[in-house]
């Protein structure tokens, strides 16, 4: 696989059309956003719903069950029905879920590191907006 400088510099020397019909945009939509990156990190160990729920603040049962229905749909989780009384029914992460752990780690950390800049620039931003 290439890594992120040759791609980008691929784009930026072909002047590549990031078109409307692109198959990569859903699925960037789809596993990108904030609760699958979250979602796909409390499971690094398999959990049931209500687990994966106390573990991500401020997620509503339906986000979570929007989220796990994409993410299953994508083929980067696993539902399974346990033999239980009542039933009860677990997430894991499939190969290509695993896959995607070390590139989510790596923004992850990038985000950590850069967070108090970000949130700097972000304020000086906002101060200059008021005025």
């Amino acid at each position: 696989m290439a890594d992120s400088e040759t791609v980008y510099r691929a784009i930026a020397e072909q002047d590549l059309v990031f078109r409307s019909d692109c198959a990569s945009r859903p699925i960037l939509d789809q596993i990108a956003d904030k609760w699958s990156m979250m979602v796909m990190a409390v499971l690094a160990e398999p959990r049931r719903f209500n687990e994966i729920k106390r573990r991500l603040e401020g997620v509503t049962q339906r986000v979570l069950t929007q989220t796990l229905r994409r993410l299953e749909r994508n083929g980067m989780i696993e539902r399974r029905v346990l033999p239980t009384s009542p039933v009860g029914v677990e997430y894991s992460l499939t190969p290509l879920g695993e896959s995607l752990r070390e590139p989510f780690g790596h923004l992850y950390d990038w985000t950590v590191a850069n967070a108090p800049e970000i949130q700097a620039r972000q304020r000086d931003f906002d101060q200059r907006a008021q005025r």
